[in-house]
């Protein structure tokens, strides 16, 4: 299991009634990595990052194959502990809680920091079962009805419920690439997280499909707090409000994404945007 070690704080700046971080723009902090490395073994796959994750924005991570953006992205909600040898280093906390400290339940940690993978992997179960299956896992909810009420907001939430609310017992499998995507995404938000994580969400449906998930993006990010790894930049350009651009493991610049897309600081990122590597 991935472990993490403890550093220093840094000074932060809050808001004078709730204690809240904010970011310069004075939106909601509500994840914060500071000094952040993983190792795989003697491998150092991440390098001393720091970032925060903001309420209300869709912050996307962006860099070349094996830049080390997915590794990061999987410390955020402790999917790293699932690898034996992985080691994470620094401070990663939501809402000042810190993810990695001990007694700290990391079940409980991903149930607050949703995840979607990259290919839609909906579970061999109906509809109805694979949005119920995080709110029972947590025993979140107890009456049948609540369940009823949580399984059709959370579809409604990914724009997936007017397509299969007269079929909820069918497979969940039996659906479209792009409405299994939206079915993972129902699944993800059915524990009323804060945090959504989405790794590449698009990156195997079709253009129409992709159109969908991406306005679906722009609706998730009114109530969650949202992280997108893509290798695709006009996607970043399309959605993000922030972009993070990684490089052999180290986040180079972060910025607002038009100012990262059209005044970039470093020749890496610069070379990057106008592809001469990636």
């Amino acid at each position: 299991m991935a472990a993490i070690e403890e550093l220093p704080r840094n000074d932060d700046r809050r808001t004078a009634d709730t204690g809240a971080r904010c970011g310069p723009a004075g939106a909601e902090v509500k994840m914060l990595c500071e000094r952040v490395s993983v190792f795989y073994g003697d491998k150092q796959a991440i390098k001393e990052a720091d970032l925060d994750v903001r309420a209300g924005e869709i912050l996307a991570l962006m860099g070349p194959s094996g830049c080390g953006k997915s590794t990061f992205l999987r410390c955020l909600n402790r999917m790293n502990d699932f690898i034996p040898v992985a080691r994470v280093t620094g401070r990663i906390t939501l809402d000042d809680e810190d993810v990695y400290a001990a007694g700290v339940d990391p079940v409980l940690i991903r149930a607050r920091i949703g995840m979607v993978s990259q290919a839609p992997n909906p579970f061999p179960k109906s509809i109805y079962a694979n949005v119920a299956f995080g709110p029972r896992l947590h025993g979140l909810i107890d009456r049948r009805r609540e369940l009823d009420e949580l399984v059709e907001r959370s579809l409604q939430r990914a724009g997936l419920w007017d397509e299969v609310k007269d079929d909820l017992d069918m497979p969940g499998t039996s659906l479209s690439g792009g409405q299994q995507q939206r079915l993972c995404i129902a699944r993800a938000i059915a524990t009323e997280p804060e945090v959504i994580l989405m790794d590449e969400p698009a990156s195997s449906l079709d253009p129409k499909s992709t159109e969908i998930i991406e306005a679906l993006m722009e609706d998730l990010r009114q109530i969650y707090a949202v992280v997108i790894v893509t290798h695709n930049m006009q996607q970043a350009h399309r959605v993000s409000q922030r972009s993070a651009f990684f490089h052999l493991g180290e986040i180079v610049e972060v910025g607002k994404t038009k100012e990262i897309f059209e005044n970039p600081q470093d020749p890496r990122t610069q070379d990057y945007m106008s592809g001469a590597f990636g």
